[in-house]
This record gives structure tokens, C-alpha cells and sequence, in this order.
């Protein structure tokens, strides 16, 4: 079979994906079976998988399936819990307090408070946190889902305390054999390591400059009275302030302490700059900004969990410090979780694991329920209820309202990742061929030549998009990456960069992550409306990276120590 064929047999069920949720608009629970069966007949007939391994890598699915359903059930359940508490009408009360304009709440939410959830916990916890939360502030919930996956972009490189860089790139380069070329020129794994946090973090923060204005102007555009991009426009001043409150304390923590704590900085220093200029009216227009009356937004806009304020009213007032108290003690959780390792050890120690899943096919999978963000979302819900005084019949409401909810998103989900599954585990086949993420890589990296660093972003995010991971994709293509580097006798270390800040912007439209911020807010069976919005920054964000790589490769002359001293891992 050539290579252009298989090439295109490999992105097959990707178009069939968007074809059907894009152009027909399909929901996802019709599309994804039909994508599912549609991979398997590949991976079986071209890919010449056994059958084993392609029943082992859904099983694999499965088991991240009940990972990311957690996940979302525990941020859906923090959210009602604060519905039937009264806790949501003190925060909707305190936002009004900030400021009524609904572009700054949507940038303070999502963009800062969202940057540090990204930072402390990852794995599209942002979106399933953000996006209740705006929907409960009187967000349309597509506007929420489309503005929460907007976020999924600049901190997700340094998301989980910086793991799509330490797992994602440290495992998926051959750390062996490129530290024995950097003896040999006087440096080391480590030095080689903090180079690519470093261009990382420089060029997330310069491309990011614009994603908050970017959020407000989609929001504006697609969700507002006027359906005008000006509106949008307006607030630049505030937005910009917002995005370098962000992005330089995240850009000195990248280049200055590594991979762990740029998102949480950011996130945090942000947090503390923005909220009391806003308070103050510092950049905001004189002309508050908000939706249109509820009642007449169209029905496609408004989720199954869609709070009005009446679903809230009635309920005893809870001060507004009290009712912030269960997202505080999330965030704080969440990052002690993942940088005490005793409290880690302890989260860790209820472990499911499976090994050698159908027997010997290498294949493994794991769930951890408590140390998930899924684990501590429950944990502050119980908290919750003793601190907000509730009673069992409101908590007893809460858990059915978000059991209901969570049923669709499994049957769409249950599909969707053994489908990206069996796209990663089919590099072990009969036929000696690449996996087909590594197969489109390639008819990528082969159809432009030189001008490859313009498109190294691009194949990150292609990876992300199949897998829903920045470091799923950081693993499975940045030796790709490195290797195509050197071939070209260029830096390694600012294509393997490019590819990790691609791979965080296909964040943005990787289905599952859809499905899964969908889910929280009721959207089930509306994703395309939600991926037509996402694709624009996501083309903005890799493009603008692909531009920035292509200057630091050819007009700046950026290298590393092996591409300096003309080493390569190839030759």
C-alpha cells in the first residue's frame, strides 16, 4: 500500500469526525459510534492490528473513560451542591460587585482563574470547572463551553504542575541518546530540557497575549445583542492588561523555575493584579456589556443545567467569602495534592490498575479515584456540605440533578477515547507500519520540507486533537519532531517547543475535551456548534506559533548545543 494512501486512510476517521459533526452537525452520541467502527475496519483491514489489540486498546479506552466521567461528574456535582446551598446566588452577587459586564467576569473566570485550575490539576478540568460556573453566573452555556475551551490553549503546556512537559516531552524523547551527543559538546540532559520550558514559556506568552481579547470578541460576536465584533473590541484595553498580568510572571516562571508552576504563577499573580483594578473600573468601558434577556436567546444556547435565578432563589443568603470557600479549597487541594508527595502517596494508594490488558499485549491502564480532580472535586463537595450547613434532602437533589447528567456524556465518551486509543496503540501491527498519528505526522512533515517549522505546531496539535492531551500528543510525536529537526539541520529543541505549544492549542477542538465540557453544563448532542467557534483561535494559535518558530529558526538563528555543534541522534 504507498504511503499517500495510507496517509490519508490514517486522518480518515478525523474527517469523518469533523464531516460529520461540523458539516452535518451531528451529535457527538451518533457521530462517534459511527467513527468508532470506522477505525476499527482500518485499524484491522490497513493497519493489520490483531484483533486482540484493537479489543485491548478499547478496553484501555474505557478505563480513561471512567477517568474523564469522574471528572466531569465531580465538577458537575460542586456545581449543584453550591445551586441547592445558595453559594451561587452569593457568587453571582459577587461578581456584580467586581464588575456587571460580562467580558470582564468571562476574563476573570476563565482566563485567570481558569489558567491556574489548568495549572494545578489539567486534563480539560478548566472547561468543566469554568463553565458550570459562568452558566451559573448567567452564561448562555454554549458561550460558557465555547469560552471555557478557549482556555485550553496558553497554560495547558505547564497544566497537571507541568506534566505535558515532564512526562509528555522527558518520555517521549529518547533521553538516552541525546544526553550522550550533549556530553559530548559539554551539556547535559537537564541543561537541553530547560531550554525547551524556556521557548515554550516565550513563545505560549507571546501568542497568548491575544487569547483573552480573542474569548471576548467570540463571545460578543456570536453570543451578544449585536452580534458585533466592535463590542468585542472595546474592552481591549482590559483585555490586554489581563493577558500580561498572565503571561509575564508565567513567562519568568517558565524560564526561571521550570515546567511546574508557570500556569499556577500566572493564574495566581493575575488573580491578585486584575480583580481589584477591575473592582476599581481600571480599563473597563463606561458602557457595561451584557446578553440579551434570557428569554430570548435561542434554544440551541441554553444547556439541561441552564441556572436562572429563580432555581436559586429562596435560599438562605451565605456571605460572599463563604460561598467562593469551595473553590478556594479546590485550587489549594488540588495544587498541595500534587506537590506534597505524602498527600500524594495517600490520594494514590486506592489505585485500580490493569496490566497487560488481553495478556501480553504491553497495554496498561489505571484509575486513581481520589488523587483524579474528579477525587478532590467530591472531597470538597463533602466539605461543602458541612461548611454551608446543608441538609440531606438539598445534597440528595444535588447528586441525582448531576447523575442524570453525567448518563449521556458516557455513551458518547465510551466511543470516543477507545476510538483515540486504538489511533496511538497501532503503531504494533503485523505490517511494521508507524502509527497513524506518526503517519500523518510524516505526509505532513514530507509535503513541505523547509518550510516544516511553519507546520511543527500544526502536527502538535493534529496530535492533541486525535488524543485530547497535550501530553499524549508531546509523547507520541516529539522524537518525530526532533528527528525531522535534525534532517533539516535545524534546533531541535525549538521544533520540540513548537510541537508543545500546537499540541496545547488542539486542546481547544479535540472532541472528547468537547464532549466532556459539554457534559457539564447540559450541551450533550450540540458540539459542533461549540467546535465551529474553537477551530478560529485554534488556527490563530498555531499559525501565530508557526510564524514565531519559522523567525527563531531563520531570522533569529536560535539554536541548542547539538544543531550549534552539528550532532544528530540520526547519523
Amino acid at each position: 500500500m504507498s504511503q499517500t494512501l495510507l496517509s490519508l486512510l490514517a486522518f480518515f476517521p478525523l474527517l469523518l469526525a469533523g464531516v460529520l459533526l461540523i458539516g452535518f452537525r451531528w451529535p457527538a452520541k451518533h457521530a462517534m459510534p459511527v467513527v468508532f467502527v470506522v477505525t476499527v475496519a482500518i485499524a484491522l483491514l490497513a493497519w493489520d492490528m490483531t484483533v486482540v489489540r484493537v479489543i485491548a486498546s478499547s478496553l484501555q479506552g474505557l478505563v480513561l473513560t471512567a477517568a474523564i466521567l469522574w471528572i466531569i461528574f465531580g465538577a458537575i456535582l460542586l456545581l449543584n451542591t453550591l445551586k441547592h446551598s445558595g453559594g451561587i446566588l452569593a457568587i453571582r452577587k459577587g461578581f456584580s460587585g467586581i464588575s456587571p459586564d460580562r467580558r470582564v467576569q468571562a476574563i476573570i473566570v476563565t482566563w485567570l482563574f481558569g489558567c491556574f485550575i489548568e495549572g494545578a490539576s489539567g486534563f480539560g478540568t478548566p472547561a468543566a470547572v469554568a463553565a458550570p460556573l459562568m452558566v451559573a453566573l448567567g452564561f448562555p452555556a454554549v458561550a460558557a463551553v465555547v469560552v471555557g475551551m478557549m482556555v485550553q490553549s496558553t497554560p495547558v503546556s505547564f497544566g497537571a504542575v507541568g506534566t505535558p512537559m515532564v512526562v509528555g516531552v522527558g518520555g517521549g524523547l529518547d533521553q538516552a541518546g541525546i544526553g550522550t551527543l550533549l556530553s559530548t559538546v559539554g551539556s547535559d540532559w537537564e541543561t537541553f530540557f530547560r531550554l525547551i520550558v524556556s521557548e515554550v514559556a516565550i513563545m505560549h506568552g507571546i501568542v497568548g497575549i491575544l487569547m483573552p481579547l480573542f474569548m471576548v470578541m467570540v463571545m460578543v460576536r456570536f453570543f451578544g445583542k449585536n452580534k458585533s465584533w466592535t463590542e468585542g473590541l472595546s474592552i481591549a484595553p482590559f483585555a490586554f492588561f489581563a493577558a500580561f498580568a498572565f503571561v509575564i510572571p508565567y513567562m519568568l516562571a517558565g524560564v526561571f523555575l521550570g515546567p511546574e508552576f508557570p500556569a499556577m504563577i500566572g493564574g495566581l499573580v493575575g488573580l491578585a493584579i486584575v480583580v481589584p483594578a477591575a473592582k476599581a473600573g481600571f480599563l473597563i468601558p463606561k458602557e457595561t456589556w451584557d446578553f440579551a434577556d434570557p428569554k430570548d436567546w435561542p434554544a440551541e444556547w441554553m444547556g439541561s443545567i441552564q441556572m436562572k435565578l429563580d432555581d436559586v432563589a429562596g435560599k438562605r443568603p451565605i456571605a460572599i467569602w463563604m460561598a467562593w470557600v469551595p473553590y478556594v479549597l479546590l485550587a489549594a487541594l488540588l495544587v498541595f495534592s500534587r506537590t506534597n508527595d505524602t498527600f500524594k502517596a495517600m490520594l494514590n494508594s486506592l489505585s485500580l490498575r490493569f496490566t497487560d490488558i488481553m495478556g501480553e499485549t504491553g497495554l496498561s491502564a489505571s484509575l486513581e479515584p481520589l488523587y483524579l480532580p474528579g477525587g478532590i472535586l467530591v472531597m470538597v463537595v463533602i466539605l461543602t456540605y458541612f461548611l454551608h450547613r446543608m441538609n440531606a434532602g438539598e445534597m440528595k437533589r444535588a447528586f441525582s440533578e448531576s447523575t442524570n447528567t453525567i448518563l449521556g456524556a458516557g455513551f458518547v465518551l465510551i466511543f470516543t477515547i477507545p476510538m483515540v486509543r486504538i489511533l496511538i496503540n497501532s503503531g504494533v501491527n503485523m505490517s511494521d507500519l508507524p502509527s497513524m498519528p506518526v503517519a500523518m505526522a510524516e505526509a505532513v512533515a514530507s509535503s513541505v520540507g523547509g518550510v516544516y517549522p511553519l507546520f511543527a505546531p500544526t502536527v502538535g496539535a493534529l496530535g492533541a486533537f486525535i488524543a485530547g492531551s497535550n501530553t499524549a500528543s508531546n509523547l507520541m510525536l516529539s522524537q518525530f519532531q526532533f528527528n525531522t529537526a535534525e534532517l533539516l539541520g535545524i534546533s531541535g529543541a525549538i521544533i520540540v517547543a513548537a510541537q508543545s505549544v500546537g499540541a496545547a492549542a488542539g486542546n481547544m477542538i479535540a472532541i472528547h475535551n468537547v464532549v466532556a465540557a459539554s457534559a457539564t453544563v447540559g450541551l450533550l448532542g450540540r458540539e459542533g456548534i461549540t467546535l465551529r467557534k474553537t477551530i478560529l483561535p485554534t488556527i490563530y494559535y498555531v499559525t501565530a506559533a508557526g510564524i514565531l518558530t519559522m523567525l527563531a529558526v531563520y531570522v533569529f538563528g536560535i539554536g541548542d548545543p547539538l544543531s550549534q555543534a552539528g550532532l544528530t541522534t540520526t547519523g
